[in-house]
């Protein structure tokens, strides 16, 4: 059995592996860009699945292509959605900006993995898999399916989980008072549950921002074709394949009504990244502001405890690391820098063309899994084990010098700093303090200075 067959394509012949489906314009990528070991993400290739599959439905529809070859063409796509055909999908993401080749990797695989199954050459992958298409029209809606899909499937289910534990972190720590810090210095009291309303308060507002960042990416580019005039595709293909792809996946797609715009600009996915990018930076404050409560054990601020997953040291025994801490943290930095290059490469648009869509789409897909993936860690080995140190905290809250605050109505503000300051520089209690500078006698102090008022 020979290992190699010839392909051709519009440049000549190509010697393709006799195993694999894919043709020459994918063979001729493979070899003009072994770059790296980024390969296109598979939430794409399951994406342009999906849309392959819209497209051939709505052709039929509009009486462009008939029964037998919408039905071939559904049965492979729906091969690749189940990841049978993985291995057919080998390119790079550093190959053209357009994503051309990975458009042609799909026709390609999908006309000959048809042709086979019938035993006959009935699929052309230009003709018949991409008819009313283009590259410059499906790399787009690929990009907006496989984000899509990823922030409703994988990040909003995580954050989800993250809110309902923090809700049940309040529950079981009410009425614990505890200071409150700011600059890292020592501020006025506050509970313990207000504190993780705080963490609760940024997931669900970074859920609605990602939720909002979200209606951009429901519109499609598909029926724009090479420039956004929808040249070689019938009337209201681009509405009818946008509904189809709605129905097929449970999201509320429709066809963007500026194509121009579809093509050229990619603000819909830089925006929805700056979504993904203000979870990320919330997720690094929660992050640290855990570790840092959790410091210790004896030596630290040592206010909570979280759950000891691992040894923390290979030569200090005992030791025991805010590991998932850790990791969130550098989850964080990873995003913000992806950012950054969504941000750049969406700017380098020229003319009817952004160039530079794989990089845009392999940035944003791994940040959305990077996240959903550490949030839900984070939530299941770190937050859902948190532990408040009631007695450590109210240690903390009987030394601190800001309970002075309170005071402030009653003596002044100078005077009450005078009272925190002297208490500091002697170490002597506020209480004795106050008191010693005659500001007001020790049963008006307790009186005054009540934590439980403070909060």
């Amino acid at each position: 059995m020979a290992e190699f067959r010839i392909e051709h394509d519009a440049l000549g012949e190509m010697t393709v592996p006799a195993d694999r489906y894919w043709g020459a314009q994918t063979q001729r990528s493979l070899q003009n860009f072994p770059i790296g070991n980024d390969k296109m993400p598979f939430e794409i290739i399951r994406a342009f699945a999906v849309l392959k599959k819209a497209a051939a439905h709505t052709n039929f529809k509009l009486g462009k292509l008939d029964q037998r070859r919408c039905d071939l063409i559904s049965q492979v796509c729906d091969e690749i959605a189940a990841g049978k055909l993985d291995e057919h999908f080998p390119l790079s993401v550093w190959q053209t900006g357009s994503g051309t080749q990975t458009n042609m990797n799909l026709n390609e695989v999908i006309a000959n993995r048809g042709n086979e199954i019938v035993a006959e050459a009935i699929l052309h992958p230009n003709d018949t898999v991409n008819m009313s298409q283009s590259s410059n029209d499906t790399f787009p809606t690929a990009m907006h399916i496989a984000a899509a899909q990823i922030v409703n499937e994988l990040l909003l289910p995580a954050l989800d989980e993250m809110i309902q534990t923090c809700w049940k972190l309040e529950n079981a720590h009410k009425g614990i008072i505890k200071i409150g810090r700011t600059h890292l210095q020592d501020a006025t009291p506050i509970l313990f549950s207000q504190e993780i309303s705080g963490w609760r308060g940024m997931i669900e507002t970074a859920k609605k921002q990602i939720l909002l960042s979200c209606d951009g990416l429901y519109q499609l580019a598909l029926g724009g074709t090479a420039v956004g005039t929808g040249i070689n595709a019938p009337e209201n293909f681009d509405v009818e394949v946008a509904a189809t792809i709605a129905e097929m996946i449970g999201l509320p797609f429709r066809t963007d009504p500026n194509k121009f715009h579809a093509l050229t600009a990619k603000d819909d996915i830089v925006f929805s990244h700056g979504a993904l990018k203000a979870l990320a930076a919330d997720m690094m404050k929660i992050a640290n502001d855990v570790r840092w409560l959790a410091s210790g054990p004896r030596c630290g601020i040592g206010e909570i405890c979280i759950p000891e997953n691992e040894p923390g040291s290979s030569i200090m025994p005992g030791k025991v690391n805010p590991t998932q801490c850790e990791s969130v943290t550098m989850v964080a930095v990873q995003v913000l820098a992806n950012d950054s290059a969504v941000a750049m490469a969406a700017s380098q648009g020229n003319f009817q063309l952004n160039v530079f869509m794989p990089v845009i789409i392999r940035n944003y897909l791994h940040s959305a899994r990077l996240l959903s993936d550490s949030v839900r860690s984070f939530t299941q080995r770190c937050l859902q084990g948190l532990e408040a140190k009631p007695d450590a905290m109210r240690n903390h809250l009987n030394r601190s010098l800001m309970l002075v605050t309170c005071l402030s109505p009653a003596i002044g503000y100078e005077n009450a700093a005078r009272a925190a300051r002297y208490a500091h520089e002697n170490a002597l209690t506020l209480r004795e303090s106050v008191i010693h500078l005659n500001l007001m006698d020790g049963e008006r102090f307790d009186l005054l200075v009540d934590p439980k008022k403070m909060v």
